[in-house]
C-alpha cells in the first residue's frame, strides 16, 4: 500500500469515528432539550385514585398531554398525608420525564422532620394549580348557628369545645389552631386517623364541631350538617350565604394550595416546555370545570410565583409550628 493510500484510509477511519461519536451524541441531545419530550411523561399524584385530587390532577395531565405531543401517565403514590409523592418527586431523576403534584404542607412536614426534602431546594416549580376548600361545620342541633356565636362560647369556656381533623399536624389542625389563636379562644383537638373518621365523629355525637375539606358539601346541602364558615378568600359560589374567616375579621386564609413541580435540575429548556404545557392545562376549561364541581378554586402562579409563595409559606409554617408546639405534640 502506497503512503498515499495509507493517509487516505487512515482519514476514512478518523472521519468514520467521528461521525459515529455524532450519530450517538444526538439522540442525547434531543432527549436533552430538542426534541423533548420523545416518550411517555409520569405524572405523581400523591392522593389515592378516584379521590378529589386525583379527578383533578387526571384532568390537567390530559390537557398537558396534548400540549407536549406525548402521555402523561398519572402514577397514584399514596400515603403520610402527601409526602410519598412529594420524597418521590424530589428523588426522581431531573430528565424531565416526572413530574407531579406537591401538597404545600411539605414546609410543614419537612421542618417537622416528617418528609427528609428540602422543599425549598429540591424541585423545579413549574405552577401553582389549585386549592382545597375547607370548613367548620356542626350538627344541625348544635346550639352555634353562626361562627361568632361559636367564638363567644369558647371565650366564656375555654378548652370546653371540641372539634375533630383527620389528625395531628395536617392542614386542617393548623388551621383550625390558626384561627383560634386569631379568636383569642381555646378548642380541644381530637384527631382522627382520616377525614372520614373525623366526619363520623361529628355524626356521632363525640365530638362539637369537625375542621374538614369538602367532605361535607353533600350533607350540607342536605341539611344534615351546618357550615359556620369557609378558609378560603372568597365565598364558595355554592354556599354564597356562609362567611369566610377572612370576611368575619379573623385575617386566616388556608386553602391548602396544590402546584405541579418536577426533580430539582432540569435544564433551562425542558424547564420552560414543560411549564408552558401546565399553564395551558392549569387554565384550561376542562381544568376549571371539574375543580368547580368539588368546590376547588383555580389559583395560577407562574414558576416565579410560586416558587415565593412556597418560600413565605415555609417562613409561617416556622412560627406556626413554634407556637403550637407542633413538635412535642407529635412526640407525646
Amino acid at each position: 500500500m502506497t503512503q498515499a493510500s495509507r493517509l487516505n484510509t487512515r482519514r476514512q477511519l478518523v472521519l468514520g469515528s467521528l461521525g459515529a461519536a455524532v450519530s450517538a451524541a444526538l439522540p442525547n441531545a434531543f432527549a436533552q432539550g430538542t426534541a423533548f419530550p420523545n416518550r411517555a411523561i409520569t405524572f405523581i399524584c400523591p392522593w389515592p385514585a378516584g379521590g378529589t385530587g386525583d379527578v383533578t390532577m387526571r384532568t390537567l395531565a390530559q390537557v398537558a398531554s396534548r400540549e407536549l405531543g406525548q402521555p402523561v401517565v398519572v402514577e397514584n403514590r399514596v400515603g403520610a398525608a402527601g409526602m410519598i409523592g412529594a420524597k418521590a418527586l424530589a428523588s426522581a431523576k431531573p430528565d424531565g420525564y416526572t413530574i407531579g403534584q406537591l401538597a404545600i404542607s411539605v414546609t410543614r412536614f419537612a421542618q417537622l422532620g416528617m418528609i427528609q426534602v428540602d422543599p425549598l431546594k429540591d424541585y423545579s416549580f413549574l405552577a401553582m394549580a389549585s386549592a382545597q376548600t375547607f370548613g367548620i361545620v356542626v350538627q344541625p342541633d348544635s346550639p352555634f348557628k353562626n361562627l361568632l356565636e361559636m367564638v363567644a362560647f369558647a371565650k366564656a369556656n375555654p378548652d370546653k369545645l371540641t372539634y375533630s381533623t383527620s389528625g395531628i399536624g395536617g392542614q386542617t389542625h393548623i388551621g383550625m389552631e390558626e384561627f383560634a389563636l386569631a379568636a383569642g379562644i381555646k378548642l380541644t383537638h381530637v384527631p382522627y386517623k382520616g377525614g372520614a373518621p373525623a366526619l363520623q365523629g361529628l355524626l356521632g355525637g363525640q365530638v362539637d364541631m369537625l375542621a374538614d375539606s369538602s367532605s361535607w358539601s353533600a350533607l350540607v346541602e342536605a341539611k344534615k350538617l351546618v357550615l359556620l364558615a369557609t378558609w378560603g378568600a372568597e365565598r364558595l359560589p355554592r354556599f354564597k350565604e356562609v362567611p369566610t374567616l377572612k370576611e368575619l375579621g379573623f385575617g386566616v386564609v388556608n386553602d391548602a394550595p396544590n402546584g405541579v413541580v418536577a426533580p430539582a435540575g432540569l435544564e433551562p429548556a425542558i424547564e420552560k416546555k414543560l411549564a408552558a404545557a401546565v399553564a395551558v392545562a392549569v387554565n384550561s376549561p376542562e381544568f376549571k370545570a371539574v375543580c368547580e364541581k368539588i368546590d376547588a378554586p383555580v389559583i395560577f402562579l407562574d414558576p416565579a410565583q410560586y416558587r415565593q409563595y412556597v418560600i413565605e409559606n415555609y417562613k409561617k409554617e416556622t412560627i406556626l409550628i413554634e407556637k403550637l408546639q407542633l413538635k412535642k405534640l407529635l412526640a407525646s
